[in-house]
């Protein structure tokens, strides 16, 4: 009778050893296995000079994570046209120092931004097991950060262009290009009926330098959490590319299948990568970040490498599918 009973007991301590090996596996080593995910999309006038887009998401930076702040400073290297930046860049009240110093590279890189909750409030923990039925709520005593700071250092000190909630314009190697964004839509921070005013006063007044005429301009909507009325919304306003992060693309997943969580209601097969987004007979391409960082309340990833994304914009048609 005792046979059965040592079987099952085996059976579970090698379950147990399994589980204790996957945790540490994530916290330990995925965790800090950075990545570039390289995407490419033909979406320029033809014979126009190809644009090289870093997407960066979901930092979550800590001032102790000094492997990750200099992989960041790395990424200068790659010589970025463009950076667009979805949020929640801290992840620590006392983080902007060292927000500072890995994004200092990229001063004078053109660039835009939209914020995340993060980047108005710190951490806290969470029960993980509640992001399986529902988004995640809002704190409810939530220590406020220095958002001022952080949105300072991306206008003034790196010359990036605020997307919460407007539309802006610039000319990047000879192609037009006009952004629009949210702020949080987790949040429900995002203003999706003041958008098409404010693309429309862009329209009527951007100033072009080329001075030519019949050139197409690119649009490309930036948020953070990529929920489905605001990926809806930028589609109906034009935008060919979306960049979002938000979903850590699922943070823990199970090898060759879906994200098993988005934190939001993405489809969870498209909570990570580069797809399309289709509505009212439109069609964008839409990049989804699985991001850098994590909680510091849940440091681990698994079967889901952190990543920044490098996104070649070239010329070409668009054939949409």
């Amino acid at each position: 009778m005792s046979k059965p009973s040592s079987v099952a007991a085996a059976a579970l301590g090698v379950a147990a050893a399994a589980g204790l090996g996957a945790f540490a596996w994530g916290s330990l080593v995925e965790r800090n296995w950075f990545r570039v995910r390289h995407e490419v999309l033909p979406v320029l006038d033809p014979g126009a000079r190809p644009i090289t887009v870093l997407h960066i998401a979901d930092l979550h930076l800590a001032p102790w994570q000094q492997r990750k702040m200099d992989w960041v400073r790395e990424l200068a290297r790659l010589e970025p046209d463009l950076v667009v930046n979805t949020g929640d860049n801290l992840g620590h009240t006392d983080a902007y120092d060292a927000l500072e110093y890995a994004f200092e590279p990229f001063a004078g890189v053109p660039g835009v931004f939209v914020n995340g909750s993060n980047d108005y409030y710190g951490p806290h923990f969470k029960n993980p097991m509640r992001y399986f039925t529902a988004p995640s709520p809002a704190g409810k005593a939530a220590v406020h950060l220095d958002t001022a700071r952080l949105e300072g250092h991306f206008t003034d000190q790196l010359g990036w262009l605020s997307l919460n909630n407007t539309a802006r314009a610039m000319s990047i190697k000879g192609s037009r290009i006009e952004f629009f964004g949210t702020n949080d839509a987790h949040r429900n921070w995002d203003r999706l009926g003041d958008l098409p005013g404010a693309i429309e006063t862009v329209r009527e007044n951007v100033d072009w330098a080329d001075g030519r005429s019949g050139v197409d301009t690119l649009s490309i909507g930036v948020t953070h959490a990529p929920y489905q009325r605001v990926l809806d919304s930028f589609v109906n306003n034009g935008a060919d590319v979306i960049f979002a992060g938000h979903t850590h693309g699922g943070q823990v997943r199970v090898p060759g299948l879906p994200a098993l969580v988005t934190n939001c209601d993405i489809p969870r097969d498209q909570a990570q990568g580069l797809s399309l987004w289709h509505n009212a007979r439109q069609t964008a391409y839409l990049n989804v970040s699985a991001g850098l960082g994590t909680s510091i309340y849940a440091p681990v990833r698994f079967a889901c490498r952190p990543e920044a994304v490098v996104v070649t914009l070239t010329a070409g048609d668009i054939g949409y599918s």
